[in-house]
């Protein structure tokens, strides 16, 4: 597939490869870092192996754009989503284990296929896209390292 788009941001977290894995692909941990204007549902029962399907929605009144997804790599630490909708491309997150810790690296790759929605997204909401990748990067380490610090006590 040819994407014209990657935003790519990364995070070094004071946790494990399973505790921050666990954050990225527990549908109840999920929903405690991503942004309050999406949600994730799961399509059948949820689970992040290859081949489920689960669909995201946008909170925006009266629209609810929706992106349908299917994991197409699955590995420890490694979880890629391939979507399809107003968007098509892969959203892909991997841990990458540290001396102390994590890194966390999520790569959204994606085209807009339809011309006018590729524009709006590109003067109203290509900023906001990739500072809202930063905060869930950043809920996600505040996430992360909380788990690991209850484990330890």
């Amino acid at each position: 597939m040819s994407l014209s788009k990657v935003f790519e941001q990364s995070i070094e977290i004071d946790a494990s490869v399973n505790i921050v894995e666990n954050c990225i692909t527990d549908l109840d941990l999920m929903g405690r870092w991503l942004n309050p204007a999406l949600h994730c549902e799961a399509i059948g029962e949820w689970n992040t192996s290859m081949g489920s399907r689960s669909r995201f929605v946008i909170k925006i009144p009266l629209l609810q754009p929706t992106l349908e997804s299917v994991v197409v790599e699955r590995d420890v630490g490694l979880v890629v989503w391939q979507f399809e909708g107003f968007f098509q491309g892969r959203d892909r997150w991997e841990c990458q284990s540290l001396v102390h810790g994590t890194k966390l690296i999520n790569r959204f790759e994606f085209k807009i296929p339809n011309p006018l929605v590729e524009w709006g997204f590109n003067i109203f909401a290509a900023q906001w896209t990739k500072q809202d990748m930063i905060s869930q990067l950043e809920r996600i380490k505040a996430l992360a390292e909380q788990i690991s610090s209850n484990q330890k006590l």
